[in-house]
């Protein structure tokens, strides 16, 4: 191979587009190169989401939904995947009830194991949370460009270590609103454990229950890990 046809794919690698935009919550946006990868995406009813309704939402490759609650968006989901014909990935019960309502691509899986979606690969961690169909679970997403842990509904839990030994997490998403998941504190130690690049926290001050200052959570981390606040709509372009 010339140094030419090196150095263009050098540019092209550069080149690739890698941006992550806060719907509110804990719903997030991910484009990876030619990937369009929503993360729980509650639209509807979601006072913090820029996107008002899902028909504006024209191109997803993947949607993956943490488990049922409806803040979670497992509602809007089948509908990005029904309008779209991106890949709905859950939890083994909850892949089975989006084909049930009309999604035909699904991929269901279950805690500590991983699946793949062409060049996307899935591993599902454990979540300590509620839900009504199937366990709750957060996500490992790695792509060829950028490995991304979206926690889900989740307290702290040790093992978070050991997600650090399988992957090298380049963004970590991490609920801190505490009530119904970790607060700042827990998720600062999180953070330890995860060893991430970037963290960006979410899931707070949707509700006057999961009302917090992000400020606190950064304070806590920045020494040990970049943090990014996002605004709902705001997107972290990563180089």
């Amino acid at each position: 191979m010339s140094e030419i046809v090196l150095f263009r794919l050098e540019i092209e690698i550069f080149m690739v587009r890698k941006e992550i935009t806060w719907l509110g919550h804990a719903a997030f946006k991910a484009e990876i190169g030619e990937n369009v990868i929503f993360f729980d995406p509650w639209i509807s009813g979601n006072p913090m989401c820029p996107i008002k309704d899902v028909k504006e939402i024209e191109k997803a490759t993947l949607v993956l939904v943490s488990h049922d609650h409806s803040d979670h968006g497992f509602d809007d989901a089948v509908k990005i995947c029904k309008n779209t014909g991106a890949t709905f990935v859950g939890v083994f019960e909850l892949a089975q009830e989006a084909r049930k309502r009309g999604v035909e691509k699904t991929v269901g899986g279950n805690i500590g194991g991983e699946v793949k979606v062409d060049d996307i690969t899935v591993f599902f961690t454990p979540a300590l949370h509620s839900s009504s169909i199937g366990v709750p679970c957060g996500f490992v997403v790695r792509t060829p460009e950028l490995t991304i842990y979206h926690a889900g509904d989740t307290g702290f839990f040790s093992e978070m270590e050991d997600i650090s030994k399988l992957y090298e997490i380049d963004v970590a998403i991490l609920p801190i609103g505490s009530t119904y998941t970790m607060g700042p504190k827990e998720a600062a130690l999180a953070v330890e454990k995860l060893k991430p690049k970037i963290v960006i926290p979410c899931h707070y001050n949707t509700f006057p229950q999961i009302k917090q200052d992000p400020q606190e959570f950064k304070r806590l981390v920045e020494e040990r890990c970049r943090v990014e606040i996002l605004e709902p709509g705001k997107s972290l372009i990563i180089p």
